[in-house]
């Protein structure tokens, strides 16, 4: 529905609800800290983001003028290299993936001997994975940082006009 409708209120109002939903999967999956970031930034930043957006876009998209044959081989192409490579992942629940084996048993061991933390979840996102956790809260503060200027309203039209009256 996303991609067949030409109204741009309507594709935001279904990605916000697109997201809630995979909210609400996510936390039916027992990963609650994934379905808060969802529902945070995909349902509520982003729909947010998109509507301000939104002001300075034409209400209704404008018919394809182009040959959309390169874009769906692309994707075609992309998503065959995908297939592909799922081909060499190993299997669900192998106890000998490398993911069971190189790892896991340090964050599990380390958890609460050395580091003191009793969630392995919290050790891992906070002491293991520190900077990544970082950069996504740079990329959540950034992403609220232009909703509060798209929501400002100070465009370069707005400010050359300002400036023109102050030199006028």
């Amino acid at each position: 529905m996303v991609v067949r409708t030409g109204r741009l209120f309507a594709v935001i109002v279904m990605s916000g609800a697109y997201s809630l939903i995979s909210a609400a999967f996510f936390v039916n999956l027992d990963a609650v800290d994934v379905a808060f970031t969802e529902a945070a930034v995909g349902a509520g930043v982003s729909s947010v983001l998109f509507l301000a957006a939104m002001a300075y876009l034409p209400a209704e998209e404008k018919p394809a003028t182009h040959n959309n044959l390169a874009a769906f081989m692309i994707c075609g192409i992309a998503g065959l290299l995908l297939v592909a490579a799922t081909a060499h992942l190993p299997a669900i629940g192998d106890p000998t993936a490398p993911a069971h084996t190189h790892v896991a048993p340090r964050y599990l061991a380390e958890s609460g001997d050395v580091l003191h933390i009793p969630n392995v979840v919290t050790t891992v996102l906070a002491s293991y994975r520190g900077f990544d956790t970082l950069g996504e809260t740079i990329v959540v503060f950034t992403a609220g940082l232009g909703v509060l200027l798209l929501l400002s309203g100070y465009t370069r039209t707005r400010k050359h006009k300002s400036r023109s009256k102050d030199e006028g």
